[in-house]
């Protein structure tokens, strides 16, 4: 037993598990990835201010939940808790945004790190993939990553997931709904933190899942009967646009996302078998947020799927994914002369695209067999020193049981024909 263990509120990926992780991954990436988005990747940690500014001083993760330190040379630095600023700080500082091509369309995989009470669905280190639409207003845009998101949750076979839907307003608007929305918190019985919050962002307040707190709520003015008539027709154009390309959605006048940079259209994943963590995504519109940061006006939309709620959403609905086999050929060598052939014949099937593993440490043949039968190798070769001789291996199908003499120097395009 080792000395140390993963850090409270953390986990391991391991084999086989891990595998649903990356099949998770590559689904939610397949779609932005057919539709014009690039890759980026940006560090794990960032000025503690871009955080500051882009989520929101008031916000839960920049006053309780983020990890940040100072280095030796005085630099204040966080472990990013959200990829939204990162991903549009990097696009500023490489200029994408100057190349002519607007919307700058960019998805991301990577770990963030909150500090909160761990329980299941909610971890200190967390996985997400996300997809940001940066320099375009356009309700087509927003239309399009919800639709994506759905697409990649559809092809996972993901049923019992629901989106919710509503619109946070502009600056023309929204300062009308903020000064009604805060007059109706000071006539509450709310805690002096909460209050003080109310007075910074009081559509915060909103976000508190504090039963206490919003059963206080019922009755609260609601932003959409605030909207400017811009606002309404944006929306509007929105929702069209994802009813006519068949995506289910729940107006949801309440529906306010925990970060302060999120203007207009907002929407989240959510998924009813995960108990009180059942948000398995979400995102919206932040077309202030490059300003807040130091750049140009760029109306932006974006995204994240958490990977660690998506897979538990599937183990909830008991969603098998088909994961292809880790190990399709495992080789069993008797005899030094049989090592040497069977390593080149591995390295021939790897170099054509076979999966194939190899029985190391000079193991006998009984602890070999029960090597190729763990590792759910459909094929074993096994080269003994009288096939030697006679210039074959044995090709054992480990389904049925068969076993085929087979000439070395066939072997790797009998494995090519069987395995397709």
């Amino acid at each position: 037993m080792s000395t140390f263990k993963a850090p409270k509120g953390t986990y391991d990926l391991i084999p086989p598990d891990s595998a649903k992780y990356l099949a998770v991954r590559e689904a939610i990436a397949a779609p932005l990835r057919g539709s014009g988005y690039g890759y980026i990747e940006t560090p794990g940690f960032e000025n503690v201010e871009l955080f500051a500014r882009g989520v929101g001083e008031s916000t839960d993760i920049v006053t309780k939940e983020m990890y940040a330190f100072e280095t030796k040379g005085g630099d204040r630095l966080a472990l990013r808790p959200e990829g939204t600023a990162s991903v549009l700080r990097a696009a500023l500082e490489a200029n994408l945004h100057k190349a002519g091509n607007l919307p700058v369309k960019l998805w991301y995989s990577g770990s963030y790190y909150r500090y909160e009470r761990p329980q299941k669905g909610r971890y200190r280190h967390f996985s997400q993939v996300g997809a940001e639409a940066i320099g375009a207003e356009d309700p087509a845009l927003d239309a399009e990553l919800i639709i994506l998101a759905d697409q990649a949750y559809r092809s996972l076979g993901l049923q019992n997931f629901r989106i919710l839907l509503n619109s946070l307003g502009d600056k023309e608007c929204r300062p009308v709904y903020r000064s009604a929305l805060q007059d109706f918190l000071r006539g509450l019985d709310l805690d002096e933190d909460t209050l003080r919050r109310a007075e910074i962002n009081p559509l915060r307040v909103l976000d508190d899942k504090r039963e206490a707190v919003q059963k206080q709520l019922t009755g609260a003015p609601l932003l959409r009967d605030y909207l400017c008539d811009a606002c309404k027709a944006y929306h509007e154009e929105v929702r069209e646009l994802i009813t006519a390309a068949g995506v289910v959605f729940e107006d949801d006048p309440r529906l306010v996302r925990g970060l302060d940079y999120y203007t207009r259209t907002t929407f989240e994943f959510v998924h009813d078998g995960l108990g009180s963590q059942s948000a398995v995504g979400g995102g919206g519109r932040y077309d202030g947020l490059s300003e807040m940061i130091g750049g140009p006006a760029l109306p932006s939309v974006g995204w994240a799927l958490g990977v660690d709620r998506t897979v538990l959403a599937l183990e909830a609905e008991g969603v098998q994914l088909e994961l292809p086999a880790t190990t399709s050929v495992f080789a069993v060598p008797l005899g030094e002369e049989a090592r040497r052939v069977l390593f080149a014949k591995v390295t021939e099937l790897r170099k054509n695209g076979v999966a194939a593993d190899f029985a190391y440490g000079g193991r006998g043949l009984k602890a070999a067999m029960k090597a190729a039968n763990r590792s759910g190798a459909r094929y074993a070769l096994v080269l003994g020193e009288r096939d030697l001789a006679e210039g074959v291996v044995q090709l054992k199908d480990m389904e049925s049981g068969e076993q085929t003499a087979v000439g070395v120097n066939e072997i790797v395009a009998e494995l090519e024909s069987r395995l397709g």
